[in-house]
């Protein structure tokens, strides 16, 4: 009997440890397994984040709200420093930073998915425990996106437009009908494309990731490169997706937000869960 459960515990020695209390897994030592994606594993993943949406949505709506409030707080801010030029490329920029406002979500939807009824202790918890490490470092990452971003807006503004103020109507009757307008709105946009293309790549899997597991935040950028070069037209078509309903949802004054970024965030944990191999415990 003793040598038959020595035998089970050596084979057991092989398995990841996990942390049966947080229901996390541990440091292991070795990168996370990813996994090729298709579009079916997207949708369904969507699926799964809207009945998770549904089963909280006290949590999402709060999220969301919040997440809109910054929003137009920050179009407040512009208007009162006369600053409107920067509306557009903020506003555009504010989705980078999206899946950091959406880790208390994805700790909705780990919970839900362990069996577990979320609360706002355990949710605030999650947050404040993994905040000090490692996704407050993935924190400063999108936030330099998002720096970076404004910085390269301002300076093709200042190329096209000079440094003189514009009212709202001008502005935007200038760039639509006028071709450096037009040029400055095509050069802006792809700019904006590549740096949310980066961000894209380096966060859509790493901020559930540390949150799952004990592992650093350079590890998670790089798993989430990975997962995203294992099926690069799914997860781009994902990314894509992610950045038209958030477009669409910003229009109205960023009242969308209120019901998209909890859909958003939500599916994206369950992308993440397909995307990245569990640790067997």
């Amino acid at each position: 009997m003793a040598g038959d459960e020595a035998a089970g515990m050596e084979g057991r020695g092989a398995a990841a440890p996990v942390d049966r209390r947080a229901g996390r897994a541990e440091r292991t030592g070795t990168d996370p397994v990813v996994r090729a994606l298709s579009v079916d594993d997207i949708s369904i993943a969507l699926t799964e984040g809207l009945r998770d949406f549904r089963a909280a949505p006290q949590f999402g709506l709060a999220f969301g709200a919040l997440y809109a409030a910054g929003g137009i707080v920050m179009v407040t801010v512009l208007q009162r420093f006369d600053w409107l030029f920067l509306a557009y490329p903020l506003a555009a920029g504010f989705a980078l930073i999206a899946p950091l406002v959406a880790v208390g979500l994805y700790e909705v939807s780990r919970l839900l998915e362990a069996g577990e009824a979320p609360t706002w202790p355990k949710v605030i918890g999650a947050i404040r425990h993994h905040g000090q490490r490692e996704i407050a470092y993935m924190a400063l990452v999108a936030v330099f996106g998002l720096i970076a971003w404004v910085y390269i807006a301002g300076f093709l503004f200042a190329v096209f437009f000079g440094l003189r103020s514009f009212d709202l109507s001008e502005l935007v009757s200038m760039a639509v009908s006028t071709p450096r307008g037009i040029a400055f709105l095509l050069i802006g946009n792809l700019v904006g494309a590549a740096i949310a293309l980066v961000l894209f790549s380096v966060s859509v899997v790493s901020y559930p990731l540390l949150l799952d597991r004990d592992v650093d935040f350079v590890t998670a950028m790089i798993t989430s490169i990975r997962a995203v070069t294992a099926s690069p037209g799914p997860m781009i078509g994902w990314g894509i997706f992610i950045g038209t309903l958030l477009a669409i949802a910003i229009l109205p004054m960023f009242l969308g937000l209120v019901i998209v970024l909890p859909m958003l965030g939500h599916a994206t944990w369950r992308v993440y869960r397909r995307a990245v191999e569990p640790v067997r415990g």
